[in-house]
């Protein structure tokens, strides 16, 4: 147990790679919606939905830029925290699905508690936001 006791030190790894893999997730995802520049309203993506989705295009990308560099990380989380409830609310209400199984929500909801956890912590050591910021 003196193992498990002793792993405290290694924070700033775990948030560094904590901070990596939302950030991958956002950059990857946000990058993805780049084709809706690309689309027309229609019956299946009102104009409402595709302007959000350009928005996202670019804030997505940009929130998981900061993330992996530890720049405002704070509050990219909590914009990650949105999107992500946002996407929880749209596949359990709207889109029927439900936790787990084709297309459940179970992903929207670790990326959340991962968004959460960053927003409450911290960058960590090896960041922009500790360099720069004193965070």
């Amino acid at each position: 147990m003196a193992f498990f006791s002793n792993l405290h030190h290694l924070s700033d790894w775990a948030l560094l790679f904590l901070r990596i893999g939302v950030g991958a997730i956002f950059l990857v995802h946000g990058s993805q919606k780049w084709a809706m520049w690309r689309r027309q309203p229609s019956a299946q993506m009102p104009a409402g939905l595709l302007s959000l989705l350009k928005v996202l295009s670019i804030a997505e990308p940009l929130g998981g830029l900061a993330m992996v560099a530890g720049l405002l990380t704070q509050l990219a989380a909590a914009g990650f925290a949105v999107v992500m409830l946002g996407a929880i609310r749209l596949k359990a209400t709207q889109m029927h699905k439900g936790f787990s199984g084709d297309n459940g929500w179970e992903f929207e909801l670790l990326v959340l508690t991962a968004a959460v956890a960053l927003f409450f912590i911290g960058a960590g050591g090896f960041s922009l936001d500790r360099l720069l910021l004193n965070l």
